[in-house]
């Protein structure tokens, strides 16, 4: 019963965010950036429900999901890795570190764990060149990264999800130099 009740307010607070944007020209991509932080993903579901709403093509609203990177149809996990993958990373050994971490994670077919706290993807260039191999998981910058700071950096993001809110972590993951996004 819980599990209805969490859906019906999803779909509420959907209706809340198409509501306040509906109305403007071109406003497709806020009402969907707001369904995915709403639901955490796009699956067809809410897609077909946005587009009922607003009188569109299923079509569009997919096309329009598919096209941009920064909408996701799967179900990610509570941390995104993100290794980088453009050419002063790659020359650095960006793809042993992205085989690394989803040999360490279990990853075989998908790409999100099966507990649903990791999502592993391979981006292009994060503009941190001079910090590479790099590396980001959901909002943090981790420079200089190595194979050998793989499984610190599993176990310190494990740690995150067990403590309570508020709590720190001292332990750093090995020794590449953790930046702050606006520090590229």
């Amino acid at each position: 019963m819980r599990g209805i009740d969490e859906q019906q307010e999803r779909y509420a607070a959907l209706d809340r965010v198409i509501e306040n944007y509906a109305g403007e020209e071109g406003q497709l991509i806020r009402i969907l950036q707001g369904a995915q932080e709403i639901f955490g993903y796009l699956p067809e579901e809410v897609q077909a429900y946005i587009a009922g709403k607003l009188g569109l093509p299923v079509s569009e609203v997919n096309g329009v999901v598919t096209f941009y990177s920064l909408f996701t149809t799967e179900p990610k996990g509570e941390y995104t890795i993100n290794v980088c993958t453009g050419t002063a990373c790659y020359v650095q050994g960006a793809q042993d570190i992205l085989d690394d971490l989803r040999r360490t994670l279990k990853l075989t077919g998908g790409d999100t764990t099966e507990d649903g706290l990791f999502t592993v993807k391979s981006t292009r260039c994060v503009g941190a060149c001079g910090l590479a191999p790099v590396l980001t998981v959901n909002d943090e910058v981790h420079g200089k990264f190595t194979r050998r700071d793989v499984s610190r950096l599993i176990r310190m993001y494990k740690k995150r999800s067990e403590v309570k809110a508020g709590d720190q972590i001292s332990e750093r993951p090995g020794t590449y130099q953790e930046q702050s996004p606006a520090g590229h």
